[in-house]
């Protein structure tokens, strides 16, 4: 066995020489004589969106840096490995270098640590590492922790600039993601990702980032992918097929991004050589802005084919306390409500914006049905009632919660009731009835198929879509969960609302990742990015 082994380390010794490169650092890491140094700052927090939880962190400010003019950002996870000189990196010496030669804008830089928990006996109780929970998932926490905490506090003493075109976030393994993850969920702020050895496996369900970038229409955002060969093969995935996984679905989508493969495992050791040239791609042409995709090369982004990509969200209405039920005739105007103030608002095609019911007792899910009347789910006096068009009302139900409704070609009417988990059918002699109960945790959405032929029910408190087949009288039979929306990694609630379809079947749902597009056989195929992203 000795013998054996002996041979085989013999073997394998050759082949991980040859496969490695040494990846010396180059000149743009040193420090040299004449390159005006930025300073160093070190301090500490104790975070509130991270309950307890205390870290380090450092502020590089370079030489150029003028109060009077606001100044670029760029953020580093697992900060402390970035600065010290036995993590490598050296980058307040990069950022030096750079920056004196114009090669990157004058930038703040801030290294920031993952949280820790102390023990409250640290001789006798563990502390808690808050690492892999604020950097390997989907949520939007880590990037709340930087907007409510981090870069306020700094800018306290700093000229930030708030311009997204100016920020730019950075890390290495599990922070690498964390920096995707920062900028994927607030593009409004964040623009430019530096990832290397990026974690985007299954630790906490990052391996569905690729998939996201798919279907979710593009964002403005510019990418940096690194990683090596030999990279992680563990139980929650490969490193390096993940990191390809990324850039395919990046390069589908049409994002500008670069992937820079190398030799080596899960350290830094080609990440700390490139970070010059990384930095040097990530702020070319600056400053001219990075935009979203149109659509990748040889690719059509489902999103972008039905959108116009160069078209963004534009307010309808403002001044409101909570919309709901939009709803549009036939003309093209929309109706939608307002529940706190009690009214039912018009948006006239040429875009006037004019009260159409004062005084609409909490009325909340709207729809025209085949008679050119608007149809309400008036919840704050329990009643189902229907608008004509000069705002006279006719009640068709009384004594029901309700949220949401549809009308079927004869007049009849389905609604959803979240607070007894039911949906009620009025047919067309004004009885009602329960169609469907105990299935549901929170219905709310309902819409019938473009041929009425199936109910569809959404379920807010998770991933679910109900699909009924509609019987002669008006019941429901062969229900199944069968859109099945996507949902963050930190909760299952979707959060579905309100929902509509298209001619051709496609079914529209707003959610909290943002409107998504189901096609007939129930499968996500494209997400509208939410208004803020």
């Amino acid at each position: 066995m000795l013998r054996f082994t002996l041979l085989a380390t013999l073997l394998l010794a050759p082949i991980a020489l040859v496969a490695a490169d040494d990846y010396p650092l180059g000149p743009d890491s040193q420090a040299h004589a004449g390159v005006p140094h930025g300073t160093l700052t070190k301090s500490s927090w104790t975070s509130k969106v991270f309950p307890g939880t205390t870290r380090d962190y450092w502020v590089y400010v370079p030489a150029q840096y003028d109060a009077a003019k606001p100044a670029c950002v760029m953020v580093f996870q697992d900060g402390g490995g970035f600065v010290t000189e036995k993590g490598r990196w050296n980058a307040p010496i990069v950022f030096d270098n750079l920056i004196n030669r114009h090669e990157m804008p004058v930038t703040i830089g801030i290294f920031i640590n993952p949280g820790v928990l102390p023990a409250l006996d640290a001789g006798h109780e563990q502390n808690r590492y808050n690492r892999s929970l604020e950097y390997d998932g989907l949520g939007d926490w880590y990037a709340r922790f930087l907007m409510e905490e981090i870069l306020p506090e700094v800018r306290k003493h700093y000229n930030l600039s708030k311009d997204p075109n100016d920020y730019a976030i950075a890390g290495s393994s599990s922070g690498a993601i964390a920096a995707f993850g920062v900028a994927w969920n607030r593009p409004d702020v964040f623009r430019r990702v530096l990832s290397c050895v990026g974690s985007y496996t299954d630790l906490r369900g990052g391996d569905i980032f690729p998939d996201l970038i798919r279907k979710t229409e593009p964002k403005p955002l510019r990418v940096f992918l690194q990683d090596g060969r030999n990279d992680l093969n563990i139980y929650a995935g490969s490193w390096y097929l993940a990191n390809q996984r990324m850039n395919s679905a990046l390069e589908f989508a049409g994002y500008d991004v670069t992937f820079t493969v190398g030799t080596e495992g899960h350290n830094n050791k080609q990440g700390s050589a490139i970070l010059p040239d990384a930095l040097r791609w990530l702020w070319r042409d600056y400053p001219q802005p990075i935009a979203a995709s149109k659509g990748g090369p040889g690719q059509q982004h489902f999103v972008t084919d039905i959108l116009d990509p160069a078209s963004g969200w534009e307010v309808a209405s403002s001044g409101h306390k909570f919309t709901e039920g939009p709803a549009v005739d036939r003309s093209g105007n929309v109706f939608f409500s307002d529940i706190p103030n009690n009214r039912i608002f018009k948006i006239a095609t040429e875009g006037k914006v004019s009260v159409f019911k004062e005084n609409s007792g909490g009325t909340n899910g709207l729809m025209f049905g085949p008679d050119g009347r608007l149809y309400g789910c008036q919840n704050g006096r329990r009643r189902i009632v229907a608008y004509s068009p000069d705002g006279a009302e006719t009640v068709l139900a009384e004594d029901v919660d309700s949220n949401d409704l549809a009308v079927n070609r004869n007049g009849e009417v389905y609604f959803s009731d979240p607070p007894n988990k039911r949906v009620w059918f009025i047919d067309a002699k004004g009885e009602k009835r329960v169609v469907a109960d105990k299935i549901f945790e929170f219905p709310n959405g309902v819409r019938l198929s473009p041929d009425q032929s199936l109910l569809l029910v959404n379920d807010t408190k998770n991933k679910w879509i109900w699909s009924f087949q509609v019987q002669p009288d008006g019941s429901l039979k062969n229900g199944e969960p069968f859109y099945r929306l996507e949902t963050r990694d930190d909760s299952s609630v979707s959060g579905a609302d309100g929902m509509t379809l298209d001619s051709v079947g496609y079914l529209y749902v707003a959610t909290r990742l943002g409107i998504q597009i189901c096609d007939q056989p129930g499968r996500v195929v494209g997400i509208i990015n939410l208004p803020q992203a």
